[in-house]
């Protein structure tokens, strides 16, 4: 009979352990993000009171991204979805309307106010189409990536008020990072010949970090790597190469290189590295959070930027630490 009694003991216990497991899963609050960039914000901000999910992941091109049932398995159980807005993400109001979600949908770059990429055709005249579209890569200036930090953390604190304090706290020092790697780059671009600023990149991803540090972003392709360059537009960057004489160019983790490559085979050029412009480089890579996304692509366009690489490949590395 003890004995018995015993085993009902055991028994009792492991229901309540076994009970124990979802219950603690349930104290961190549900969040997915769209992609790499937002989700690192997201757990920065939110630490370990968040589980964080991210539909496109490291390297993820969101651009042309096909959601899974996996995705909409993550939406419907989510209680936060984080998104970038500016009509970056198209194919995530279909796959929120095949769920049942019910939780808090939060567009980081809302209050930004966006940049607009003058796009189609010419009029006969000659003048650019007057239709543009949205430019949805607002995260490439540190000062919008302070908006998204704030309109996260607002978003955690009304999905879960008991840990408000402590993501209030989380976001005021990541906003204080973001702001003083805002400050230091200003003064590292500020410091390259105003000339030398013009940069060549596989698809039109960096007008706000131009307009941010003055620099002059070209591309061959727009603003969504879906956009196929034309004959004319490849022939238009190369000449514009030549006459600048812009000494380096950038493939991105996210584009196919050939193209570039074609480029700095016909100008003096030479390919100056890979920028991460959509989404954060795999853990072990150069690029792993925003912040290092940040300084690492900054390096490498002081490095190409530099008087020293315009006289000599070879140019001794800048670091932003």
């Amino acid at each position: 009979m003890p004995q018995c009694r015993f085993s009902s003991r055991l028994i009792m216990l492991a229901l309540l352990l076994g009970s124990a497991v979802p219950a603690l899963a349930q104290d961190r609050l549900d969040v997915v993000a769209s992609f790499s960039i937002v989700a690192d914000m997201v757990r920065e901000i939110g630490g370990d009171s968040v589980a964080v999910t991210a539909l496109v992941g490291p390297n993820g091109d969101a651009h042309v991204y096909e959601p899974s049932p996996a995705d909409a398995r993550a939406v419907s159980h989510a209680d936060v979805l984080v998104f970038n807005g500016l009509e970056f993400e198209g194919w995530l109001p279909r796959l929120v309307g095949a769920t049942d979600f019910s939780g808090l949908r939060i567009e980081a770059s809302q209050g930004i106010e966006a940049r607009r990429w003058a796009g189609g055709g010419a009029h006969q005249d000659g003048m650019q189409a007057a239709s543009a579209t949205l430019d949805p890569h607002a995260w490439q200036d540190l000062g919008n990536g302070v908006i998204y930090a704030r309109n996260i953390a607002n978003a955690l604190v009304k999905a879960d008020p008991e840990h408000a304090a402590r993501y209030e706290r989380r976001a005021a020092d990541y906003i204080d990072r973001l702001e003083t790697l805002d400050r230091r780059l200003s003064a590292a671009f500020d410091a390259v010949p105003r000339a030398q600023r013009t940069v060549v990149t596989s698809h039109d991803a960096f007008q706000y970090f131009g307009a941010a540090y003055g620099l002059d972003f070209i591309a061959p392709e727009g603003i969504s790597t879906e956009a196929e360059a034309s004959a004319a537009d490849v022939a238009r960057i190369i000449d514009q190469i030549r006459e600048a004489g812009i000494s380096a160019v950038f493939v991105e983790n996210i584009t196919d290189s050939r193209l570039i490559d074609r480029i700095s085979e016909q100008t003096a050029a030479r390919v100056g590295g890979e920028l991460y412009s959509d989404a954060l480089s795999a853990p072990d890579g150069p690029a792993p959070s925003y912040i290092q996304l940040f300084r690492y692509n900054a390096t490498q366009l002081l490095n190409a930027l530099s008087p020293d690489a315009r006289e000599a490949d070879q140019a001794r590395p800048a670091r932003l630490q």
